[in-house]
C-alpha cells in the first residue's frame, strides 16, 4: 500500500467540513474518509477549477468527463471495501483522482482509460505525487485483457443496464466488484441508476443495492482525445 507521498496539508476548517459531507452521504470507513482527505484535489482539477476543488462538488474535465464529488467517491470506495492485500481495477481512470485515493488502501491498482489525452495526464500526476503501486494504462477496460490477470477488487465508474459479465471474469473468487446500473424506465425519460456492490462466490454473484448513482453511461472502444 502506498499513501507515502508528500502533500501540503489541508486547512483544518477544509479537512472538517470534507469529513462532514462525506459523513452525510452515508461514508463512515475511516481508511477511505483519511484517503480523501490527505489527497491535493486541486491538482487533479482543471486550473480554470481550481478555487472549486475543495467542494464537495463534481467538476468536468477534459474529453467530456466529471471528476466525482469526494463524497460520491467515498460511496463507492466504501461499497468495494478494499483492503491492504488486495489488486484492484479501475475502469474509467478521468483525471487519476479515484487511482490516487485507491494507491493508499489497496497494494496494487491498475487503471484503465479509454481516452489517451486522460490516460497520460493521470498518469502524470500519479508521478508527480510518487505513487509507485497504481499505473494508468490507455485501453479499453470493457474488453477482455486476461495478461492483466485476476483482481480481489474491481470498479467501473460507469452505468450499465445489465452487469457487465466480462468485467466480472476478472473477478477473484470472493471478490467485490462496484459499478453503476440503470433502472427500467420509461422511454424519453431521464435515466435514474443505483450503485451496485456485487460479491462473488464461487460462480454465483450477488448483488446489494447502495443507493443513487450519479454516473453516466459505459462507453467502449479506445478514443486519443475528445
Amino acid at each position: 500500500m502506498s499513501g507515502e507521498f508528500e502533500t501540503e496539508a489541508l486547512p483544518v476548517e477544509t479537512r472538517a467540513a470534507l469529513g462532514l459531507q462525506l459523513r452525510r452521504a452515508g461514508v463512515r470507513d475511516i481508511s477511505v474518509m483519511r484517503a480523501i482527505e490527505r489527497l491535493p484535489r486541486e491538482l487533479f482539477s482543471p486550473h480554470r477549477f481550481r478555487d472549486l476543488s475543495n467542494r464537495n462538488i463534481a467538476l468536468p474535465i477534459e474529453c467530456g468527463q466529471t471528476m466525482p464529488a469526494p463524497a460520491e467517491l467515498g460511496r463507492w470506495l466504501e461499497a468495494l471495501a478494499v483492503e491492504p492485500s488486495h489488486r484492484v481495477l479501475e475502469v474509467g481512470s478521468g483525471s487519476g483522482y479515484g487511482a490516487a485515493a485507491l494507491a493508499q488502501l489497496a497494494r496494487e491498482v491498475v487503471s484503465i482509460e479509454r481516452y489517451e489525452t486522460l490516460a497520460i495526464e493521470a498518469q502524470s500526476r500519479l508521478e508527480s505525487l510518487a505513487i509507485s503501486n497504481a499505473r494508468v494504462v490507455f485501453g479499453d477496460g470493457l474488453t477482455d485483457e486476461p495478461s492483466l490477470g485476476l483482481f480481489e477488487r474491481i470498479i467501473l465508474h460507469m452505468c450499465f443496464d445489465e452487469t457487465p459479465l466480462r468485467a466480472l471474469e476478472r473477478l477473484a473468487p470472493d471478490g467485490v466488484m462496484a459499478f453503476g446500473k440503470f433502472l427500467p424506465g420509461r422511454e424519453g425519460e431521464r435515466r435514474r441508476a443505483r450503485l451496485v456492490r456485487l460479491v462473488r462466490s464461487g460462480s454465483e454473484f450477488n448483488e446489494i443495492d447502495c443507493g443513487e448513482c450519479r454516473q453516466a453511461a459505459a462507453l467502449s472502444g479506445r478514443a486519443l482525445a475528445m
